[in-house]
């Protein structure tokens, strides 16, 4: 005969926690209910702070009630009682023997600070690969009118959480993450390529203007021959040397980017295109793209550390500053590319001239003024 679930059985114990952390919430909770006066020695978390909605239900209710008497409560269940009450209005699931299970598997009350301090690295945990995935998320949102300075915004505000996690856990030598950084993704995506293609032909066409986009380099493009082919424009604009298909083509020679697959008159002819638009604006469409894809690895760059479990807090802080640190350089090439160069102004002298914002610090706000 099959057996009829009891709705009023508890079962959340049942069930297996997804991670050790269930735990601890488990003991700490246990602590406070076998001894309400420890509340006073937890801090730097919330009910939020839990991972599950009994738990944080059951940490929200004790802190709302007034503590028992302690001679009452360590002979009667009244203040217990209390707590299932109020506590069940919000996790319906709760029951008497879940708080009795949660009392006897805590080891020791007197360790609810060491317990409250575990729950509050496991929610910094949290998150902070819930910053990261909106970041990433953002990235590559298409739809969004300004597609950069929405990105940076979700930036700053996965910076934030980082100086939270870093006042609470502040990072000491040594504390860099073990968990392998995920690979670079590459995407070959045509309008990308053919934006590379334009911005290589057109300023084969007009070298003067490779000068003065020092803010692009090499590493901004999808495609490595077409980041190849911008070292070697820049290359024979530094060493002065005559601009134009054949003399690129010969350097391309030296660098070994025929030994890749492409052939010479392939070379000519994509340097050979051009349009109505100056390289920069194929400059700055090109760093664009690179803003964002930077942006989204940082996202799985954080994403992985905050999802490994043996990365520390600490270590948590220090390997997402890094990820931050190469937004925040892309980010400064960016506000040089996308700000009009400073003009004199006949009436008003230079030294009143407004000055350039300069560039954000590794966990400092990243929102422009800019709109891309």
């Amino acid at each position: 005969m099959p057996r009829t679930p009891d709705p009023e059985a508890d079962d959340l114990d049942a069930v297996p926690p997804p991670h050790p952390v269930f735990h601890i919430e488990q003991a700490l909770l246990g602590a406070l209910l076998l001894n309400p006066r420890h509340l006073d020695d937890v801090t730097g978390i919330a009910p939020a702070s839990f991972s599950t909605a009994a738990h944080t239900a059951l940490f929200a209710t004790i802190l709302s009630l007034p503590a028992p008497d302690p001679v009452e409560h360590a002979t009667t269940t009244k203040w217990l009682d209390q707590v299932l009450a109020a506590a069940r209005d919000q996790a319906r699931g709760l029951s008497a023997l879940y708080l009795q299970t949660l009392i006897q598997v805590c080891p020791s009350a007197r360790h609810a600070p060491a317990y409250a301090r575990i729950v509050e690295a496991e929610h910094s945990r949290r998150r902070l690969a819930t910053a990261a995935q909106r970041l990433m998320r953002t990235a590559v949102d298409i739809s969004l009118p300004q597609r950069v300075t929405t990105t940076l915004a979700e930036a700053e505000t996965l910076t934030v959480v980082v100086d939270d996690i870093a006042a609470r856990f502040p990072p000491h030598a040594g504390s860099l993450p073990r968990t392998p950084a995920p690979p670079t993704a590459t995407h070959h995506d045509e309008e990308a390529l053919d934006e590379e293609r334009l911005l290589l032909a057109t300023a084969t066409l007009h070298a003067s203007s490779v000068g003065r986009m020092r803010w692009l380099t090499p590493g901004d493009f999808t495609h490595s021959l077409h980041a190849g082919l911008w070292q070697c424009l820049t290359a024979l604009t530094r060493r002065g040397t005559p601009v134009d298909r054949m003399t690129v083509l010969w350097e391309a020679q030296h660098r070994g980017l025929l030994t890749t697959g492409a052939r010479p008159r392939e070379l000519l002819d994509l340097l050979a295109g051009t349009s109505g638009s100056p390289p920069e604006h194929w400059g700055e469409r090109v760093l664009q793209r690179s803003v964002l894809a930077t942006a989204h690895h940082t996202g799985r760059r954080i994403e992985a550390y905050a999802g490994d479990p043996a990365t520390t807090p600490y270590q948590l802080v220090v390997g997402s500053r890094r990820a931050l640190a190469d937004l925040s350089a892309v980010w400064t090439r960016w506000q040089h590319a996308a700000s009009p160069p400073p003009t004199d102004n006949p009436t008003r002298p230079k030294s009143a001239a407004a000055p350039r914002a300069g560039p954000p610090r590794t966990t400092a706000p990243l929102t422009s003024r800019n709109s891309r």
